[in-house]
């Protein structure tokens, strides 16, 4: 097989949903059908293939991506299969840095819950191709049509149902394939997924007679001859209509919506078949842009093994025997075990001593690795996640991985004071492989402080702690990171005049400050009036004011959602040295923030709560109690399921609370919405 095939028949996919909607479930299902695994593991049983960490099987849920790779009609697939849970969300944010296409898993029940958007608007943002697997239609509440209006909508494309599932009453073991015009039926006392096909029944023929127009209008979507064909024969071409849908699907405007159980092994094979015939190889995306280290070129970098390397780290992990795993997606070019790489973000050289094809936690050793792989890597020391790989006679920058900031924090120290320096380590390990987790010494109180993104995410690093690296530790109450930002508009202006090194170092700032739009972040802009400003002068308060943005006036939590803008300079010639300008616009900054009315802000989350309809009026008078401002209520059978805004330091411990309330029936999610005034936090900072 040529380079050009071999890439051609190449899927990087991801397996990406909310929490409990079934991803791991039929990523085993994939595993076993396709001859890579020859026992099905079950999440409920902890024999999950992909679910490898301790916490991972009792739990019963994904807490890291794994990557596998398997089989499927001549291609080869490398599948990544995400955490669902919030609090790790920064797995699948860099998993999706590195994938192609994703398969977006659904529960029939619950249908689009929190995740399930975010997940999908953050593949939005990287321009993933996705297709939908609607999964648990057996159970009691399951809706495919409701399921495919909530993602008509809430989310963003035009979603085809490809595999129509009929006759819920008896748990939707039958099907239409509207491509091929047949009537599937599953054998409840089979298990391999095979089902018996015949003609559509009469019943059923107006129903395939309608969604089949849909069909023809999705496809036409990538080519046009599709609609035209099917006015002028009144019938489908399976494979001109599959070429169009994929063609549409690449554009990212169509989505195929599949249909199954995967619990009860049915529908994952036509799911995989539909990721091989719609979802892209590493050819049919745009080629990723890099730049030239220290210039302004760019350049396109195609999935070609002979050109010039360029691969980009997106997960540092350690494995079971504590060596450190690179996981890398390789771009272009050829990567061999024994080579020597430049590391261009940290601009050091690194040696690569292996290199593994993984299948979840096992390794399959490869003497290289080309361009279109997916593997991890042995031997870097200094790298770090969203570093780029190179050559060092050729270099190149890949765009590094965007990951949001923590919103929670609790103090931690060592059992005995002699594991300090171990826990000091180990922390520091963990802070390597998860961007979204920190670590600091609060120098006033004298703790050490660790942030995640929830109580789940500190407390399973906590437990990696005790169990990975042998240091038990105490952790206190989870709080709050608060942000700050203001209320009104004003300006101020910041002089330095010193004399440092017999040299006078002046200069002049004058800055306006102004409330920006939720969630719009920093901006500056350049509005002073007379002679331009030096490029190098600009740059220097541009970087001053971003940088001032870490510490607010009112309390010293980082700043948010402000406008800068440069109303007024004065750089009287050589005495504006870099330390005057930037030491002006600090001065200047911290001066006008005070004036303009800060306040502090707390996270607050949007919270879904499904429990048994006997339970829903508890929930209700619980969420009231946490001052929750419940923005509706929908009915899913047996369930109720109530959402609700609610602040996040009001929702510590809720996961107990609601097992209590509801006996154990009850589940929950809930996902950072925006952050609001904290009064009650700001009048405790100030003593009343």
């Amino acid at each position: 097989m040529n380079p050009r095939e071999r890439v051609l028949k190449l899927r990087n996919l991801g397996i990406i949903a909310h929490i409990d909607a079934g991803k791991t479930t039929t990523t085993e299902r994939i595993l076993f059908f396709s001859g890579e695994s020859h026992k099905i593991g079950e999440v409920d049983e902890g024999t999950a293939t992909m679910d490898w960490m301790e916490q991972e099987r009792e739990r019963g849920i994904t807490i890291t991506s794994a990557v596998t790779t398997v089989p499927w009609r001549d291609h080869v697939l490398n599948i990544v299969d995400t955490p669902g849970h919030v609090d790790f969300t920064a797995e699948v944010q860099r998993s999706l840095r590195v994938l192609d296409g994703a398969i977006v898993v659904l529960s029939g029940v619950e249908g689009v819950e929190p995740q399930s958007e975010k997940v999908w608007h953050q593949a939005s943002d990287y321009r993933v191709p996705r297709i939908v697997f609607v999964n648990k239609l057996d159970r009691t509440g399951a809706d495919f049509d409701r399921t495919v209006a909530d993602m008509e909508r809430k989310l963003d494309g035009m979603f085809v149902p490809l595999l129509v599932p009929v006759e819920p009453e008896a748990g939707y073991l039958s099907a239409i394939d509207l491509i091929e015009d047949r009537f599937l039926t599953w054998d409840p006392t089979r298990e391999d997924d095979e089902p018996d096909a015949t003609d559509v029944p009469a019943t059923y023929s107006e129903l395939r007679d309608r969604l089949r127009e849909r069909l023809v209008e999705a496809a036409a979507v990538g080519d046009e001859t599709v609609l035209d064909d099917f006015l002028e024969r009144g019938a489908l071409d399976p494979a001109r209509t599959r070429q169009g849908l994929r063609q549409a699907v690449l554009s990212g405007a169509v989505h195929p919506v599949l249909a199954g159980t995967a619990l009860k092994n049915r529908g994952v094979r036509r799911l995989v078949d539909a990721a091989v015939d719609y979802l892209p190889s590493p050819l049919d995306v745009p080629p990723i842009q890099g730049m030239v280290p220290d210039t302004d070129e760019t350049e396109k970098l195609n999935p070609n093994p002979d050109l010039p390397l360029a691969a980009l780290v997106y997960k540092v992990m350690n494995d079971e025997s504590r060596n450190r795993l690179y996981y890398t997606r390789i771009y272009a070019g050829t990567l061999s075990k024994g080579s020597r790489l430049w590391n261009a973000t940290q601009e050091i050289e690194e040696r690569i001593t292996r290199v593994y094809r993984m299948h979840s936690n096992r390794k399959e050793a490869l003497d290289a690795a080309v361009a279109g792989d997916i593997v991890a890597l042995v031997g870097p020391k200094r790298t770090r996640t969203g570093d780029t790989l190179s050559p060092k006679d050729r270099p190149i920058l890949l765009e590094e991985i965007a990951f949001p900031e923590p919103v929670i924090s609790a103090a931690i120290e060592p059992k005995s004071q002699a594991e300090l320096a171990d826990l000091e380590k180990s922390l520091a390990e963990l802070a390597v492989e998860d961007p979204t987790f920190t670590v600091r010494d609060d120098l006033e109180t004298g703790q050490k402080i660790i942030s995640g993104m929830g109580e789940l995410h500190l407390q399973v690093l906590v437990e990696r702690l005790s169990r990975e690296f042998r240091v038990d530790a105490r952790i206190g109450n989870p709080q709050v990171a608060y942000r700050e930002t203001i209320r009104v508009a004003a300006t101020q202006t910041g002089c330095f005049d010193k004399e440092i090194g017999d040299r006078l170092h002046r200069a002049s700032v004058t800055l306006r400050l102004e409330p920006n739009g939720r969630n719009a972040g920093f901006e500056f802009s350049n509005e002073a009036s007379g002679d331009g400003i030096p490029a190098e002068s600009l740059e220097w308060i541009e970087e001053s004011a971003r940088d001032s943005m870490g510490a607010g006036p009112f309390a010293g939590y980082p700043l948010i959602d402000i406008r800068v803008r440069l109303v007024g300079v004065d750089l009287p010639g050589d005495a504006a040295s870099e330390i005057a300008v930037r030491g002006a616009t600090a001065e200047a900054f911290r001066h006008t923030a005070s004036r303009a009315t800060p306040v502090m802000l707390e996270p607050v989350v949007r919270l879904e709560v499904l429990v048994p309809e006997e339970y829903a009026g508890e929930v209700l008078r619980d969420l009231n109690a946490r001052h929750a401002q419940v923005t509706g209520m929908e009915s899913r059978g047996a369930l109720e399921k109530a959402s609700a805004t609610v602040a996040l330091a009001r929702t510590f411990g809720y996961a107990t609370d609601l097992r209590s309330l509801t006996r154990g029936r009850g589940t929950f999610s809930m996902e950072i919405s925006h952050f609001e005034p904290a009064e009650e936090a700001m009048k405790r900072f100030r003593g009343e």
